[in-house]
């Protein structure tokens, strides 16, 4: 991750005569273009030139900017003003174009422009390229927001109109952005320039960059195929497709980071979606990896050099396995071969980012052997081993689905939270845990003393844990359970569930504890409903304790009966 400069008197010092020459540049009055270069400058993202020495103490610093953005203050005369929207006043995110009819196309999923306005009043052109005129289940889905409101989302079905974003008597700064919903397989979205009545010299200015940056490379997961779609048995639409309910838009908003994304449905790495098995080769991410999108105009070079990421996800797999379930054995090798190829393409583009690649969201999880496989091979040949895999959770009924059995918001969200988790792993930083089951991996164990004598055993196939006592002991803590390795910070508040098969009426009592030192966390009796009676309870932890377990109490009880399922202990704050 790119760290913030520290600046110091001689972080920015310029020699007399060069300093000289800053005179002229200071009367100047500068443009928001000026602003995100001295902004990008501090943040350690470019160089320094010498005219951004604005109070001339041979130190660029902070105070620099704030002398920039005085420049900035009030004419004291409002104007109209119609400023087209580029790269220089406003912050692109993701992959867009900006064509010979000054417009820029927001292209892929997430694609967006994001930037302040100082003004009375403001209203921004939209654009619709040849899609507009598709069906309407396939025309592009956009949004605009202001001050974090969504003040309008619709499918995009003229090829120009006017959006009001905000009016009154009396100057105010909004923050605005337009993002791009729907994926860059049915067409893009267009804005083109913003009118404002303003009294500011730079009523339009680009937001500032964020210190983390992530590029998402992936499939119909990734784009929110579906994710509003009212059941898995509904088919394909733009208007269910919502990229800011996507784990990749989650992820980055957790963490507070920039984003891009380059995704595509029923695409793969040696396959796209096959319904006969047979290879489908017009389908495969790494083809158009290179390109800001893949159809008409848009199949435009894509310059990494100007945009670097710190972190750069891999989620592809799920329409390989409709190739590859035929022949694993041959099929599988081709795709770990493949796998390992683009690997160390992307490593190229980004010589510098982590590269976390996941699978089975949508199960196919047999495709996960082969991506450790292909991790391994390119560790080995590249040298290069700032890269991880990890099996992601398949989505389950409880969770809901999307259209064609796609993942619901619950499940994106469920995966944003895992994401955000291994990428602070990833690169040093400490994660907050939110949304986390951190039971996920925990160990079962059942012990026995004063001559209780029981069995258990843990099954896989649903993680569930069965004990049966044979003879119960002299007391409760005669036949103890443990639920072992879960971690807990000092805190935090988590929200443990889960559910139990025992007798009617049968009382349990449990504590979670910090194992190392015997505190305890929580406790509480929980009494037997019968089949998979759920449980739920909200508890503080008030100390950090990495080997913290829930231990139940089971003995002085003869032919007792006790199984667990679905133990969770999620940090909700």
């Amino acid at each position: 991750m790119k760290k913030k400069k520290i600046f110091t008197s001689a972080a920015a010092v310029f020699s007399t005569a060069a300093i000289a020459g800053t005179a002229v540049f200071a009367a100047m009055e500068y443009t928001a273009d000026d602003l995100k270069k001295l902004n990008s400058a501090l943040l350690g993202e470019s160089d320094f030139t010498v005219g951004q020495d604005l109070d001339g103490d041979n130190v660029i610093d902070v105070f620099d900017l704030i002398k920039m953005r005085k420049t900035f203050a009030s004419t004291g005369e409002f104007a109209e003003q119609t400023i087209a929207i580029t790269d220089k006043n406003t912050k692109y995110i993701g992959r867009n174009i900006y064509d010979d009819n000054k417009i820029t196309w927001l292209v892929q999923s997430g694609s967006a422009v994001e930037f302040t306005v100082n003004a009375k009043s403001a209203e921004i052109t939209i654009n619709g390229d040849g899609h507009t005129e598709s069906d309407e289940k396939y025309r592009p889905r956009y949004a605009v927001i202001v001050d974090g409101e969504i003040i309008l989302d619709e499918l995009l079905s003229v090829k120009e109109k006017t959006v009001k974003l905000f009016e009154g008597t009396t100057a105010r700064t909004s923050t605005v952005k337009v993002i791009h919903l729907s994926e860059a397989n049915n067409g893009a979205v267009g804005v083109s320039n913003i009118k404002v009545d303003s009294d500011s010299p730079v009523p339009v200015a680009p937001t500032a960059k964020k210190e983390l940056s992530i590029e998402f490379i992936g499939d119909s997961i990734t784009c929110a195929y579906g994710v509003e779609g009212e059941s898995q048995y509904e088919g394909f639409m733009t208007s269910t497709e919502n990229f800011m309910k996507s784990y990749a838009y989650l992820t980055a908003k957790q963490l507070d980071a920039d984003y891009s994304a380059v995704c595509y449905s029923g695409h793969g790495i040696v396959s796209g979606y096959s319904a006969s098995g047979d290879a489908v080769t017009d389908s495969l991410v790494p083809d158009y990896y290179n390109y800001v999108g893949k159809i008409g105009s848009y199949k435009t070079p894509w310059d990494f050099e100007s945009h670097k990421y710190d972190v750069i996800v891999v989620n592809l797999g799920t329409n390989d396995n409709t190739y590859c379930s035929k022949d694993y054995e041959t099929r599988g090798l081709e795709y770990a071969e493949k796998y390992a190829e683009f690997l160390t393409h992307i490593h190229e583009k980004n010589p510098d980012a982590y590269i976390i690649c996941t699978v089975g969201t949508m199960g196919c999880t047999e495709m996960y052997p082969y991506i450790e496989m292909a991790v391994d091979s390119f560790k080995k040949s590249s040298g290069y081993d700032r890269i991880m895999s990890y099996q992601s959770a398949t989505h389950t009924q409880s969770d809901g689905y999307g259209s064609d059995w796609h993942p619901s918001p619950v499940t994106q969200q469920n995966s944003a939270y895992v994401l955000a988790d291994k990428i602070c792993q990833a690169l040093g930083m400490e994660s907050s845990q939110i949304g986390l089951n951190v039971a996920v991996d925990a160990v079962y164990s059942t012990v026995s003393a004063d001559g209780a004598m029981m069995s258990d055993y843990f099954s896989d196939w649903d993680h569930s844990y069965h004990i049966t006592t044979v003879t119960g002991g002299t007391s409760k803590e005669s036949i103890q359970s443990f639920v072992s390795g879960i971690d807990l910070k000092k805190g935090g508040k988590y929200r443990l569930s889960f559910q139990t098969d025992t007798g009617s009426g049968t009382e349990i009592p449990f504590v979670i504890r910090s194992k190392s030192t015997g505190e305890v966390i929580f406790e509480d009796t929980l009494t037997g409903a019968g089949s998979k009676a759920p449980y739920e309870a909200e508890f503080e932890s008030p100390v950090t304790a990495a080997d913290s377990e829930i231990v139940f109490s089971l003995g002085g009880t003869d032919s007792l009966r006790f199984s667990l399922y679905e133990v969770k202990v999620v940090k909700f704050e």
